[in-house]
């Protein structure tokens, strides 16, 4: 559980970095996710759970 959070949290700061960093960039990406389509959002989605979990499944062998 405490991986879990600790990851949580390092979700949070990165993001929170990117929204400091580039507001406007972000504002434009958040745009043009609203006008995609739901399938390709959908597979966006999968793919970066399935790198995800690669990832974490490589580190903790």
């Amino acid at each position: 559980m405490s991986d879990f959070l600790a990851a949580l949290g390092l979700l949070f700061a990165i993001e929170g970095i990117f929204l400091a960093a580039f507001p406007s960039g972000a504002k434009r990406t958040m745009a043009t996710v609203l006008e995609m389509p739901d399938g390709p959002l959908r597979i966006a989605g999968i793919v970066s759970a399935l790198v995800g979990l690669v990832i974490v499944w490589l580190v903790r062998g």
